[in-house]
């Protein structure tokens, strides 16, 4: 196998399977706090700017 088949034999398959992982990845990315357990930590995050170094003790 010489480099110029082994280069097109990645790119096939990259062209193929690359495209259908990185659409998979963007779909559970986009999904993700969306889960049902995800509303504490995204409450969580967004009102953790509002507390102060001493709101702990």
């Amino acid at each position: 196998m010489n480099a110029a088949s082994t280069y097109n034999t990645l790119r096939a398959l990259a062209d193929s399977w690359g495209l259908a992982v990185m659409a998979l990845v963007f779909l559970v990315l986009c999904l993700w706090p969306f889960r049902p357990g995800a509303r504490a930590e995204a409450s969580e995050a967004a009102n953790s700017i509002f507390e102060d170094e001493n709101d702990g003790e």
